[in-house]
Formats: structure tokens, C-alpha cells, sequence
């Protein structure tokens, strides 16, 4: 693509279809005219990670495992996009601290359909960056 056909699209101030996709230019705001965003406050979050999972367990039954050791707020197993298998792990997010050590004491080893899972906190994995 030219830089002709950008600059005439910006000047058109419209949109061009570019092999079925749509290109649209907007002018950038002057350095130093966008307000500044308050950094974003998040809620803290009791989550675990869940390895050595079998693997037919899924969202609804690694719910039920961990209810029995305090609120569930989320539980999820991860599957691969392609075959749609389960990746053998999961994280489950409890409503608070003691139930988290609870759930951890209690389960961190214990067998799950003839498996010994693994159940520690869930560290937070770094971004990726925006390219």
C-alpha cells in the first residue's frame, strides 16, 4: 500500500476496503492533549492454579471439588483451540483468602479420578506484548 493511498484516505476522511478489509485513518491528538487515566484498581484475586488434572474433568466438576472448601467465584478448565482436549490444568478463583489456604491445604495433592493434582496459587503470567 503507498503512503499516497493513506494520505488520501485521510484527507477523504472516510474509509477504504483494502483486500476485504477496512482501513480507517484518524489524526492523532496533539502531544499533551489527552487526559491522563487513573491507574486501574484491582479487586484482589484468590485464585489457584490446578494441575495434573484427568482428563475429563471439566468446568462443572472442578466447581464441585472446590465448593466443598468455601465459595467458588470462577472455575475453569483450559482446553486446546485445535482438538478441543483438556490441557490437563485449570484455576478456580475462591471468594476469599481462608477458603484459598483451605482449598490449597486440603486438595494439593489428593487424588481426582486416579490422578494427584497439584494446587498452589496461581502466579500472574506476563503480558505479552501488544505485537
Amino acid at each position: 500500500m503507498s503512503a499516497i493511498l493513506v494520505a488520501n484516505v485521510w484527507f477523504s476522511s472516510s474509509s477504504i476496503d483494502i483486500d476485504g478489509r477496512l482501513l480507517t485513518v484518524n489524526k492523532a491528538a496533539p502531544r499533551g492533549s489527552r487526559t491522563e487515566r487513573p491507574p486501574r484498581v484491582f479487586e484482589p484475586a484468590y485464585r489457584v492454579y490446578v494441575g495434573n488434572l484427568p482428563w475429563d474433568v471439566d468446568n462443572a466438576r472442578l466447581e464441585q471439588v472446590f465448593s466443598e472448601h468455601g465459595k467458588v467465584v470462577n472455575a475453569r478448565v483450559l482446553y486446546d483451540r485445535e482438538t478441543g482436549r483438556s490441557r490437563g490444568f485449570g484455576f478456580v478463583t475462591m471468594s476469599n483468602e481462608a477458603e484459598l489456604n483451605d482449598a490449597i491445604a486440603n486438595l494439593d495433592g489428593q487424588s481426582l479420578g486416579g490422578r494427584a493434582i497439584r494446587v498452589n496459587v496461581a502466579e500472574e503470567r506476563p503480558r505479552r506484548g501488544s505485537f
